[in-house]
């Protein structure tokens, strides 16, 4: 790769009243500092046909010449009243990085030459200088100049790019997750609603089928009494008490009255549990349509019951009844239970609360699921949506659920928040909008999730 010297600058002038071409370039500038003023006009004019130059006779007055515009080199003697070219030297170097020194001296000591050359300077020259050497040590000290910038610049694109291959490379991850996960979630929707449906039907058999089966046993027991109250022979009553005493005659008939109660009870939770099932897979609604959030979440609820109904979980529902929304249920069910799943885990088997909350205002409604766990660690909060990551043990987690939760949020048009304290507790807010097309979804990218830290002390 080659370099080239840094562009000359270009004049804003219009032509001169005598109709020449103005000058379109500007000279690289040159301050020349020395206490001799005999010495500063020989550089001058050894220099002023390729440079613009400039004098001082101090190191203070080069200071201000400074302060006042930018110059491309510095060429100064060493030994001057007041404070030296070697105190020049330092300052430039401090605080104009970009400009170039040459430093001239009448003494000709190596040390004094290899000092100037550490401190920074280009070149150490020995007066009385000649001519092309002096012109050639400016246009090296120029080059280089123009080397130096340009390896800057070099560096500051290429670290710009590696950061836009490293964030392109999460970005892919996360996507290649995403898909994963939403395949593996398609497929289980499709396993649900399938087991749904085909359980859905004999329960629906059993269950019709208790109302006739306690009325027919209803009508035997009926039966049996009016046999019992009838008069029969002695030989025949005497059968019959013991027939009765081999069955457990009335604890039969009391039982057979509370076998039925209790199979209605569970064919009612199976046709819930399919419900359930059915509500959460959604799967006739993959299509952007009206949607109840609340509904969704209760739903959620229910399948999550060994979690959130443990004893030691005290569940609230704080609900503000938002209206409907525009999303796919499904995947905001999907959204839900990786939260729910999460606040409970955080509580773990000591007392504490899941609180979810809901509201809503004129275009957008917010869910906020809180617990009262452990809360997150201040190093883990900036990390907890990226692909993979997880806090949990090994095998016990993919790290892939806030990830996708992330992902199904964005393609909502919405936003994800998280505030954490630790050993308090956790809150994730989900603000969704009221209204979307569907054919405006993933247009844009979405700001990355907000991440509110508060640490106890």
């Amino acid at each position: 790769m080659s370099f080239t010297r840094e562009p000359l600058r270009l004049h804003d002038h219009s032509a001169s009243s005598s109709g020449s071409l103005p000058n379109l370039v500007e000279k690289e500038r040159i301050l020349i500092v020395d206490d001799s003023p005999v010495v500063r006009r020989a550089f001058a004019q050894y220099l002023q046909n390729r440079y613009e130059c400039t004098e001082a006779g101090t190191v203070t007055e080069a200071f201000e010449l400074l302060k006042s515009r930018e110059y491309e080199l510095v060429i100064t003697d060493v030994i001057m009243p007041g404070m030296s070219g070697i105190e020049l030297l330092r300052r430039v170097v401090e605080r104009y990085p970009t400009t170039a020194v040459v430093v001239v001296s009448g003494v000709d000591r190596p040390q004094r030459a290899l000092d100037a050359v550490r401190l920074g300077a280009f070149d150490y020259l020995i007066k009385p200088c000649d001519a092309g050497l002096l012109e050639l040590t400016v246009e090296r000290a120029l080059e280089r100049r123009c080397l130096l910038i340009n390896a800057v610049t070099y560096k500051r694109d290429l670290e710009e790019r590696n950061e836009e291959l490293v964030r392109g490379k999460a970005q892919l991850e996360r996507l290649q997750a995403q898909i994963i996960q939403s395949e593996k979630m398609a497929s289980i929707g499709q396993l649900a609603a399938g087991i749904a449906h085909e359980v859905n039907n004999p329960v629906g058999f059993v269950h019709g089928n208790l109302d006739i089966l306690e009325a027919c046993i209803n009508e035997l027991i009926a039966l049996l009494r009016f046999y019992d109250e009838a008069e029969l022979p002695l030989p025949v009553t005497a059968a019959a008490e013991t027939m009765k005493a081999r069955i457990h005659y009335d604890r039969t008939c009391a039982d057979l009255i509370s076998i039925i109660a209790d199979c209605r009870e569970g064919t009612g939770r199976i046709r819930d549990i399919v419900q359930n099932l059915k509500t959460f897979s959604r799967l006739d609604e993959a299509e952007l349509k009206k949607t109840d959030i609340q509904e969704g979440i209760d739903s959620t609820v229910r399948l999550l019951s060994r979690y959130l109904s443990s004893g030691n979980i005290t569940l609230i529902r704080d609900y503000g009844n938002p209206p409907a929304i525009d999303a796919y249920s499904a995947q905001l069910n999907q959204v839900w239970m990786n939260l729910l799943v999460n606040a409970a885990q955080a509580v773990g088997s000591g007392q504490g609360e899941v609180r979810i909350a809901t509201r809503a205002d004129d275009t957008n409604v917010t869910i906020s699921i809180s617990d009262t766990g452990k809360g997150i660690e201040a190093s883990a909060l900036t990390k907890i949506f990226d692909p993979f990551f997880t806090t949990k043990p090994v095998g016990e987690g993919t790290g892939l659920g806030l990830s996708i939760t992330f992902g199904i949020v964005e393609r909502h048009g919405g936003k994800i928040d998280v505030r954490s304290e630790v050993n308090k507790g956790t809150t994730f807010s989900v603000t969704l909008p009221q209204r979307i097309e569907a054919a405006n979804l993933n247009k844009s990218a979405p700001a990355p999730p907000t991440v509110n830290q508060k640490y106890a002390i």
